[in-house]
């Protein structure tokens, strides 16, 4: 089989946790917000809700969705979650390609619903000891790497050695080491998603971070929130303008949109389109709990109406 896809990345069991209880309280400390929670309390919680997570099961979910023939290669353990990570995945038909050992998968715990925002309590697993050894031998078309560490970072690289195109998206704690320590990847890379945040750590700079960026990677495309996204192919910057949208949990809008993106991209649609189809299937994936509740298929991300337009 040739994939249209391969994502390599984490899997997580995520429990969303949301509590309307009195006790906790938001505090402003060191001109950031923090959760108080009292010490020694029992907090009642009011709505919970279970689903899998991670930037590699997270995309490839959304790519499968969208129709392309995806693979997934990551580590898991042998724990129940383990188990309940590749059945969700075959639910999606996704493949998986990675490796296996003993011990548990990555745990995430998301208290939600406070000012607007949510708190991760992220737990690895085996999210950072895939080995290049155990990686799957497959052909296909694209890889979409999303952010990994220790030698499962290492293992990314070597999958970027390869001649097909890759995809890249960084979190902040990979971005945070600077275009140097990341050449290795990025200069295999055809498309670069980030949010601002990543892109000014990245580039090293407050200021023309997306054309530093794409003086390295061909495309360059950087999220901003509520004011929309940017992209950058070394000829003509588009901008996306969006209106404001109902939010019950962001998380997995960050690889919803980039799924979007990069599955245009492989649909060889335009740049303009393929933002479009990005912030399509992320609106979507914010107005539900979990961060694959709710995907479009590439027929409904056509038939979906938005007041949103790219200049």
């Amino acid at each position: 089989m040739v994939y249209d896809v391969i994502t390599v990345g984490s899997a997580t069991i995520d429990i969303f946790l949301k509590t309307k209880s009195k006790d906790i309280e938001i505090e402003k400390i060191h001109k950031h917000k923090d959760i108080c929670l009292p010490l020694g309390a029992k907090i009642l919680i009011d709505d919970l809700y279970t689903d899998t997570g991670g930037g590699g099961t997270n995309t490839a979910a959304a790519f499968s969705k969208m129709g392309l023939k995806t693979g997934w290669i990551g580590k898991i353990g042998d724990d129940i979650n383990s188990k309940t990570v590749l059945q969700h995945m075959k639910e999606y038909k996704v493949e998986f390609l990675g490796g296996r050992a003993k011990g548990s998968t990555g745990l995430s715990v998301i208290l939600t619903g406070f000012d607007k925002n949510r708190t991760i309590l992220a737990y690895k697993g085996m999210n950072d000891k895939l080995r290049y050894s155990e990686v799957q031998k497959a052909k296909t078309k694209w890889y979409y790497i999303s952010s990994m560490i220790g030698e499962s970072w290492k293992t990314a690289v070597r999958i970027a050695q390869t001649k097909d195109p890759i995809a890249f998206n960084p979190s902040l704690y990979i971005a945070e080491l600077g275009i140097k320590k990341l050449m290795p990847l990025l200069k295999a890379t055809k498309i670069l998603v980030l949010n601002k945040e990543e892109a000014q750590a990245l580039s090293g700079r407050k200021q023309g971070y997306i054309e530093r960026l794409q003086e390295i990677v061909p495309i360059v495309v950087v999220t901003d929130g509520a004011k929309g996204a940017e992209a950058y192919n070394g000829i003509k910057k588009y901008k996306l303008k969006i209106m404001k949208n109902k939010v019950v949990e962001p998380t997995g809008a960050g690889d919803a949109f980039a799924a979007g993106f990069v599955a245009s991209m492989i649909k060889r649609q335009d740049i303009p389109s393929a933002m479009m189809n990005g912030y399509k299937q992320a609106c979507s994936v914010i107005q539900h709990y979990g961060a694959k509740n709710r995907l479009l298929t590439w027929n409904e991300l056509q038939k979906t109406k938005t007041s949103a337009k790219v200049i």
